[in-house]
């Protein structure tokens, strides 16, 4: 068995460029605090093995700061560390890769041939290649481990994308592959441990989301593996999340009032895309809702997508088709017998009136 933890896609250095140049700063400070939050957690749960499958960088390069990081974090751990480059932290002569001095715990797969690091006296080897440029062709498919113990593997890749430009992985080939435990990077979601013959594999997703595509918790997996044995979990580490949230102002008489309200009390650390829905006749003015849950949020984007309340029977006198349709559902509003049924009616009346105007604004 060995304790492994497997974390990709950090993106370190990321120019988080919808936040305001102070923030921006920040949250770049903020990444490199969460990469030594990760090498606290493998001190405590003395981790053997740390597999880093690819895009540890935003970028082929690094700024100052980052580049003393990994040297500095790497070179304290008593693990054994393994870094398998991706498609934005390729290998190139003038990435960190190739020109920090790392420590001899440190093992880098610098071309897009499969290798290995075999450690016999504890039980494992590990196996892994790197993306050379930005795209990479397959790399897993026609391989078979054939090292000494436990065989785990670091790759940045595609799974089931057979045309991807990003290393293109199959299920066969993790199922062909004789490992015990693949570690995948390039999505940044976690997937779940899934397992291919008897390959166990996963995506651990991005350590802290970094935009609304990459939205609530996010972490790293940790755990033990061993021949046809796999006991990995997932440890939530991201200090900062992005959520979206839909408020709905047809009932509020006070839009800022109803957003505050609509707020989890505890968001006060995360990045907020807020969609404004409903039938809504007062002025929505963003910038000073921006203000209003300034307090509230660490930062805040609106989209309006509301619509200004419209009576829908004002058009049921006109001689036209349109008046028509009114005039009849009117009727049958006017006749019906139960709030659920009149409500049905209303319904009718927005889509109707949706289909004869060819437009939106009528839609719940």
């Amino acid at each position: 068995m060995v304790k492994i933890l497997h974390a990709a896609d950090f993106h370190l250095d990321s120019p988080f460029d919808s936040l305001s140049d102070e923030k921006a700063r920040e949250r770049r400070r903020e990444q490199r605090d969460l990469f030594q939050t990760v090498a606290e957690l493998c001190k405590k749960e003395r981790v053997q093995a740390v597999l880093l499958p690819g895009d540890l960088l935003d970028s082929e390069r690094s700024c100052f700061e980052t580049s003393e990081l990994l040297t500095d974090v790497f070179g304290k751990l008593e693990a054994e560390v393994f870094i398998a480059p991706g498609n934005h932290d390729f290998i190139s002569p003038l990435s960190p890769y190739s020109v920090l001095k790392f420590t001899d715990n440190v093992h880098i797969f610098k071309t897009g041939e499969i290798l290995s690091f075999s450690f016999p006296d504890m039980g494992f080897t590990v196996w892994g290649a790197g993306f050379t440029a930005s795209t990479s062709p397959p790399l897993l498919s026609g391989f078979r481990a054939d090292g000494c113990g436990v065989n785990l593997m670091a790759l940045h890749g595609d799974l089931n994308i057979p045309k991807s430009p990003y290393n293109p992985i199959t299920e066969a080939d993790i199922a062909n592959s004789g490992l015990d435990y693949l570690a995948l990077g390039h999505v940044h979601s976690f997937s779940g441990i899934q397992k291919a013959g008897n390959t166990f594999y996963a995506y651990s997703g991005c350590p802290e989301g970094r935009g609304f595509d990459e939205t609530g918790e996010k972490g790293v997996l940790i755990g033990t593996v061993g021949k046809g044995s796999c006991d990995m979990r997932f440890v939530p580490i991201g200090g900062r999340k992005y959520e979206i949230l839909s408020v709905d102002l047809s009932e509020a008489a006070d839009a800022a009032e109803a957003i505050l309200a609509a707020l989890p009390r505890d968001s006060g650390r995360d990045i907020y895309k807020i969609i404004l829905q409903g039938e809504y006749d007062g002025d929505l003015d963003l910038n000073l809702l921006s203000e209003a849950v300034a307090g509230r949020l660490y930062a805040v984007r609106f989209k309006d997508n509301t619509r200004i309340r419209r009576d829908i029977w004002e058009k049921s006198g006109e001689d036209t088709l349109k008046g028509l349709f009114l005039r009849i559902l009117r009727g049958k509003y006017d006749a019906a017998g139960t709030d659920e049924e009149r409500e049905r009616i209303v319904l009718a009346v927005r889509y109707g009136l949706s289909a004869l105007e060819n437009g939106e604004e009528y839609r719940t």
